[in-house]
């Protein structure tokens, strides 16, 4: 944990806070002309699709309040898949349904939603309720992916995914992100899920931290959580990469699925990545990119 630290000792260990990364990362590598690409998950679909890139699959878009009165046919025809907004963040207003029941459609918690109920939550997707800036948004019917095998055992009700930081077209940090009982099936940390920090070059976890303090093992499964080996390790980095040039984005987070059955899928991408994958590696941001630093001037590569 970082917060017995002081600040210099802080800035010492290379431990970057808010105004280190808005300037030395995000305002120095991210035009704001390029921001648009990845807020809107459609935008980053169109990307992959094109640079042929591994994605969910788009089931449906519903861009107007009218387009609801489909929502019925669109789910019974995929009643196994995800709802979310196209310009969300933090994992807010997403909903994993899991399959059709008489009652309506099961979600990932064993709980189940009425078709009036989830057209009632579209509603509010649209509205903007859970976009960035609250402005009207779209909503996506897409594809479920599933847990690999060998995580299934540290994740809880949901699909884990890795948050890959890529600085200047090379992956400088990496945490595989589970999902909790307390996250309702979501990986992001900002719902309560567990945040495992990752050996770049290995591709196994080395510690992992769930709501700022670092605990051994999965806080639902009881799992030890070191040493597990991410699969399709070299698929997930070399998916990060290419979404990161194919943007432009010098600073950039990239959420890549090790699907069951698909392999390497990318999720979505952040202009403004968080902190937290410092404390989920125990190790100082700063660090980091001013070797990769380094060897863009010496004109290797990173390793």
């Amino acid at each position: 944990m970082w917060w017995p630290l002081t600040a210099h000792r802080l800035r010492s260990r290379g431990v970057f806070g808010m105004n280190a990364r808005n300037v030395g990362g995000i305002l120095r590598h991210n035009p704001r002309a390029l921001f648009p690409i990845v807020d809107d998950k459609l935008k980053l679909i169109e990307i992959c699709q094109r640079i042929g890139v591994p994605t969910p699959a788009v089931y449906a878009v519903f861009e107007r309040h009218g387009d609801l009165r489909h929502l019925r046919e669109v789910l019974d025809a995929h009643p196994d898949c995800v709802i979310k907004p196209a310009r969300g963040s933090s994992g807010r207003g997403i909903v994993l349904l899991t399959g059709r029941l008489p009652a309506g459609y099961l979600r990932n918690n064993g709980s189940t939603s009425t078709i009036n109920e989830l057209r009632r939550h579209l509603s509010d997707l649209l509205s903007g309720m859970y976009s960035l800036g609250g402005r009207p948004d779209r909503a996506i019917i897409q594809q479920r992916l599933t847990t690999h095998p060998t995580l299934e055992r540290i994740s809880y009700r949901g699909t884990p995914d890795v948050r890959v930081l890529v600085y200047r077209g090379e992956p400088a940090m990496a945490m595989l992100r589970l999902p909790t009982l307390e996250s309702n099936g979501r990986a992001n940390l900002h719902q309560g899920g567990v945040g495992a920090g990752v050996d770049i070059g290995t591709g196994r976890t080395t510690r992992a931290v769930w709501r700022g303090r670092s605990i051994d093992r999965h806080p639902d499964t009881g799992e030890p959580l070191a040493k597990r080996t991410i699969p399709d390790w070299p698929a997930i980095l070399l998916a990060a990469k290419t979404i990161a040039r194919a943007t432009g984005l010098g600073y950039v987070g990239v959420d890549v699925v090790p699907d069951a059955t698909s392999g390497a899928m990318v999720l979505e991408a952040n202009a403004r990545p968080g902190l937290a994958i410092q404390t989920a590696n125990g190790v100082g941001l700063g660090k980091v990119l001013e070797r990769i630093d380094a060897m863009m001037e010496s004109g290797s590569r990173v390793a």
